[in-house]
């Protein structure tokens, strides 16, 4: 039997990184510890498809419909997510270079909205901008908000706020106490690495320094030299390895490299942490994965929505998938050619039952969404 490459055996420490055995809902969000959202729905939202692989008999909107049991928090760590409390509290307090003393002291609009959910309790977007009549505003993506909505994602983004529940996809905000510093900011940003490494694994060096660049802007304002992925290769926290001229960086205590997986055929979210790093996407699987949704049409290559098609330890391609009146409609592409085995046929007719399954549980028609 030929020998296993290096390359082949990283891509088999990124699945067995990325897919642990398949769990209840609260014990893969432990593990994971941090669940990128996105609104789209082509057919499914990003949290949901990426769930689906990691929560056994998971349906679309289970998230949604669990979310206040489960005790979730909401807030951008490199991207914005579903979270524990525990990472939450390491988000905060944020610095913002940009405010004087680096922190938020609502004024004008924010400070009505804080004060209208303090005393009016958990409140929808839409019952705050009717109470005060906050005009519209310009928002991030171009379009109009209200300047309420703003005030109100400022709020929950410095912790003012919190997401208590949602609603049809909608979040509902509550008053919570103002955020206490728990962690000098040093060890929050060792903290906060660390669940990125653990997220990502095998990251490549430069991603992971670049991400931890992003996250202490993002919470601390500002990261001491060297730096905390330095710090923790020194201590042993984190480890590296280097394939083809990559540096790569895991946790100390991460699992072996699993054994090949025969028949596993997985459609994955554009935002799975498996695909997450373009960079190390390309290299481990030698080809360029692009995410098309707000890219013009005329110019898209794979389509609005292109999931990635893993092959046991291959990502051959991608499928787009769409409901429709006579069922679910898939329809795949590869980068090569499609597999001609019989295993391969099979499993694909049992993603595509096990995705109908999961679709099953949302009753939601498919929309385009709205930022998260």
């Amino acid at each position: 039997m030929a020998r296993s490459t290096p390359l082949a055996l990283l891509r088999r420490h990124a699945l067995a990184a990325a897919f642990p055995r398949p769990a209840t809902l609260p014990a893969a969000l432990d593990a994971m510890g941090f669940v990128q959202a996105d609104p789209i729905r082509a057919p499914a939202r990003a949290q949901d498809l990426i769930l689906r692989h990691r929560v056994r008999g998971y349906r679309a909107g289970d998230l949604e419909r669990r979310y206040a049991r489960l005790g979730l928090e909401e807030g951008y760590l490199h991207v914005y997510g579903f979270m524990g409390r525990t990472l939450h509290e390491l988000l905060h307090p944020r610095c913002d270079a940009a405010l004087p003393d680096g922190q938020l002291v609502p004024d004008e609009a924010a400070a009505a909205v804080l004060a209208y959910v303090r005393a009016n309790g958990p409140a929808h977007p839409a019952d705050v901008a009717a109470a005060l009549a906050h005009g519209p505003t310009r928002n991030a993506w171009g379009g109009q908000s209200h300047a309420s909505t703003r005030a109100l994602d400022l709020l929950q983004h410095h912790g003012l706020l919190r997401v208590a529940t949602r609603r049809a996809g909608i979040r509902i905000y509550a008053a919570t106490d103002p955020p206490q510093e728990r962690l000098a900011p040093a060890a929050r940003l060792e903290a906060l690495t660390m669940q990125l490494a653990r997220l990502l694994a095998p990251v490549s060096q430069p991603t992971l320094t670049g991400l931890a660049a992003k996250v202490a802007r993002l919470t601390v304002g500002a990261q001491e030299r060297p730096g905390p992925v330095a710090g923790l290769l020194a201590r042993g926290g984190l480890e590296a390895i280097e394939i083809e001229g990559e540096r790569y960086l895991f946790p100390a205590d991460a699992p072996p490299p699993a054994r090949s997986q025969p028949g596993t055929l997985r459609f994955l979210a554009p935002f799975d942490p498996l695909v997450w790093c373009r960079r190390r996407f390309g290299h481990l699987w030698g080809w360029e994965y692009r995410f098309e949704a707000y890219t013009p049409a005329a110019k898209r290559v794979r389509g609005y929505y292109a999931l990635p098609l893993l092959w046991q330890d291959e990502v051959i391609g991608w499928v787009t998938a769409a409901r429709t009146r006579h069922g679910l409609d898939v329809q795949p592409g590869f980068i090569d050619r499609r597999p001609d085995s019989p295993a391969f046929a099979r499993a694909f007719d049992e993603e595509v039952a096990a995705m109908d399954a999961f679709l099953g549980g949302d009753t939601e028609p498919p929309s385009a969404g709205a930022p998260p």
